[in-house]
């Protein structure tokens, strides 16, 4: 008899016990696998999101809030047009406080021939941003000139392609890294181009609902505030001393993001923790209703010479492997849901999310497979031992 391959044949021998096994560890797997990837996830959103704020303070118009709500400004990019005039960037730098102010404009969402969805055209100074501006220098040394655009990860257009937006083609010159928010769908330009593009946009019969000249809309200044300086009271200043437009704390916007993501952590976490228990319940159930099964196989086993380490060797050996064929299913399901549904996810939840490195998805597997076993093993440890330990001549006696 072949000790080694004993395991193997009693898992084959008994398939629909073997099969409940795998099932319920391969869902064990799926949910620490699919939990843990989903945590780390919005995490890395939140981290990046924090890295390409790079204002203190944003003003906007106060008519946008009635169009987008400022948390979801940076969670989903600029949802709509909204304009005030430039000198509103003039009367910011005044302000006492502010060490730096710069502008940008957006264009009306739109579907453009290079997308199947809605995007976001962001136009900017290239010589005074420092929000979008060093973000885009990571992947292009040189300023964006008269119709370059920069687009975000998601958008699909490679570089050197061109875009039609309003019937204006535009030469993508470079993407960008994900960020995870709806900045992804966005599409960058200098302000000379976003001038060509509002007044396409008019040619198109899209309206701007100021009537300064096109050459004058600004949409959002973002706001530096000088080394010391009280950032509320800065913020309070600005709100009374730019006409026309609300002053809000990125800082603000962020504590309401950590605060969601974190409420979502716990939720995961705890629905993890409440599967691991159950898991364990049943499985320990399971293990233990098997003994009744097993304890004749059992003793006919150490009537022809099994130990009784041996026996116990081999049923954890049996659990083990019934563990690691559940956690690679369950390994396999996690990622057929989680990774391509990941814009679905960062929709649902409305917070920033980014899909963690292969490296640290491959720890995420080796880890949920190494846990999945053990927990496996450690179930069936207590009716191993029981089992191990049959009297064999009192067993069949008693089943003659």
């Amino acid at each position: 008899m072949d000790r080694r391959s004993l395991p193997l044949k009693n898992l084959l021998r008994r398939s629909a016990r073997t099969a409940a096994l795998v099932l319920l560890t391969a869902f064990l797997a799926f949910s620490v696998f699919g939990g843990s990837v989903v945590v780390a996830s919005l995490q890395r959103g939140l981290g990046s999101l924090e890295s390409r704020l790079g204002a203190d303070i944003i003003l906007l118009p106060s008519s946008a809030q009635s169009k987008v709500s400022f948390e979801k400004l940076f969670l989903q990019g600029t949802t709509g047009a909204y304009y005030m005039d430039r000198a509103a960037l003039d009367r910011a730098l005044e302000c006492e406080g502010v060490e730096a102010a710069a502008a940008q404009t957006f264009l009306a969402t739109l579907k453009a021939d290079c997308c199947s969805t809605k995007i976001q055209v962001i136009g900017m100074d290239p010589e005074t941003d420092f929000t979008v501006q060093p973000w885009i220098a990571q992947s292009y040394g040189t300023p964006l000139g008269e119709m370059d655009v920069a687009v975000g990860s998601k958008v699909e257009a490679a570089i050197g392609e061109s875009i039609r937006i309003y019937d204006e083609n535009c030469k993508v010159v470079a993407r960008l890294a994900p960020t995870g928010t709806g900045l992804d769908t966005a599409v960058y330009c200098n302000m000379e181009t976003m001038r060509l593009l509002l007044k396409a946009a008019e040619n198109k019969g899209v309206s701007h609902p100021i009537t300064s000249d096109s050459d004058d809309l600004i949409s959002a200044i973002y706001v530096k505030v000088q080394d010391g300086a009280d950032i509320d009271k800065v913020n309070s200043r600005l709100t009374g001393h730019v006409r026309g437009a609300t002053a809000v704390r990125t800082r603000s916007m962020l504590t309401q993001v950590s605060d969601s993501l974190a409420a979502v952590s716990r939720t995961v976490t705890a629905l993890i923790a409440a599967v691991w228990a159950l898991s364990f319940v049943i499985l320990l159930i399971a293990f233990a209703m098997m003994a009744g099964e097993r304890r004749r196989e059992f003793a006919v086993l150490r009537l022809i010479g099994m130990s009784r380490r041996m026996l116990s060797h081999m049923m954890l050996a049996e659990s083990a492997l019934a563990s690691l064929a559940g956690g690679v299913a369950g390994l396999a399901l996690g990622a057929a849901l989680v990774f391509p549904f990941t814009t679905l996810i960062e929709t649902s939840l409305a917070l920033p999310y980014l899909t963690p490195s292969a490296g640290t998805i491959a720890l995420f597997a080796c880890g949920t497979l190494a846990v999945t076993v053990l927990v496996g093993a450690a179930a069936s440890a207590w009716t191993a031992w029981r089992l191990s330990r049959v009297d064999p001549g009192t067993t069949l006696r008693e089943g003659a």
